[in-house]
């Protein structure tokens, strides 16, 4: 079974600056059960990191110049399965064009509703040209199979991953600080955060705040505001702005409480499952696959307001048997059922399943009739 993996474009796996998606990846790809039969697929960059299973395409390509490019290197590669991660439309377009393989659109994010009919006609065409469809949680693979029942049958799920000796921190033995990591929109719920975090350090001044903030330059109009109700505080709030991996490792190790006041139905919540392993106490909205996420391990609460976030928080402080409880219930949960090898497995049997059911298709399919030429000098077969 050979299987390329190809990553969207803007993707070049540099791992001074991989985003949550890349690490799936490449957490995935590391612990498949036959490594040498993955091949990477992404941008080149300078700095990427050497790995003998990486293929590169040239950064900057439009999107059908890109899919040009990987469409060569495919009928090099001969793979058995091609496993698009996140870009709809480039993907499908790539699977339409493609040589012969399983075509799988791997989605680390929801698939949204379609707003009308033209919408489900337009993603329904593009979705459609997938043999399977993985999604990140049961919630969003249910989800999408409402939305769109004639593909029911593709979709199959994968939870993220967590390598948790990565984050691993001593639940024990954390800063008084509370966290917040996540893009910096209204969907994420910061502006809840920052409402409930002045609250809590109003009360508690022997407490601190930390906001890791993605996408910083695209919401900073919306947000700055809401950071701003946090400026009194001074050096007892750290605002980290699209940093990069190594430096949200280091301050989730360090915080006892972690909150994903998520307004949103998630995919899965990878910085949920980040805080587990590090060993925080962790708040959640538990929309979507933040559930999965977590399991029992999390205090869940509604996010209509701040009250229920700022009440959750409080008690947290004031009971550090519960705090410390839960982190540590929660860190063991994600090392257990979140596990990379645990995670990898299932998409090991998922694509020798996909790549089975496809050579018994082929080997079951009627065979092409053959055309009969008549020879020299005889007249055409049919006729007197």
């Amino acid at each position: 079974m050979r299987v390329a993996v190809v990553l969207p474009r803007g993707c070049g796996f540099r791992p001074d600056r991989a985003n949550s998606m890349e690490t799936v990846v490449r957490t995935l790809a590391a612990h498949a059960r036959s490594q040498s039969a993955v091949t990477l697929i992404c941008d080149a960059d300078q700095a990427t990191a050497p790995d003998p299973r990486l293929l590169t395409v040239p950064p900057g390509l439009g999107g059908r110049a890109r899919n040009r490019r990987i469409k060569a290197l495919l009928e090099t590669l001969q793979p058995d399965v091609v496993e698009y991660h996140q870009q709809l439309k480039s993907a499908s377009d790539l699977a339409a064009e493609g040589p012969p393989a399983t075509y799988v659109l791997y989605r680390h994010t929801r698939i949204k509703p379609p707003r009308h009919p033209l919408d489900a006609w337009r993603y329904g065409r593009r979705l459609a040209r997938f043999d399977r469809l993985v999604f990140v949680s049961e919630a969003a693979g249910q989800e999408f199979a409402a939305d769109y029942p004639a593909l029911a049958d593709r979709v199959s799920v994968v939870c993220n991953p967590i390598a948790v000796e990565a984050w691993r921190a001593d639940p024990a033995d954390k800063e008084k600080l509370i966290l917040f990591c996540g893009r910096a929109m209204a969907d994420k719920g910061l502006d809840l955060f920052c409402i409930a975090l002045a609250r809590t350090l109003d009360a508690h001044p022997d407490w601190r705040g930390a906001l890791v903030l993605g996408d910083w330059e695209r919401h900073q109009a919306w947000a700055d505001p809401y950071l701003g109700l946090l400026d009194r505080f001074g050096d007892r709030v750290e605002i980290l702005k699209s940093a990069p991996l190594e430096a949200v490792r280091a301050v989730t190790r360090r915080a006892a409480i972690a909150a994903t006041p998520s307004r949103v139905r998630e995919a899965l919540g990878l910085t949920a499952l980040e805080a587990h392993a590090a060993g925080c106490a962790l708040v959640s909205s538990g929309r979507g696959g933040l559930r999965e996420a977590s399991g029992d391990h999390a205090l869940y609460v509604e996010v209509d307001g701040p009250d229920p976030l700022a009440a959750a928080l409080e008690r947290l402080i004031a009971d550090p048997e519960t705090r410390l409880a839960l982190a540590r219930s929660g860190q063991t949960f994600v090392a257990e059922v979140h596990a990379p090898e645990a995670r990898a497995a299932q998409l090991d049997r998922l694509r020798e399943a996909w790549t089975e059911q496809a050579r018994r298709r082929r080997a079951e399919a009627p065979p092409r009739p053959r055309l009969s030429l008549p020879r020299p000098g005889l007249p055409p077969l049919g006729r007197a």
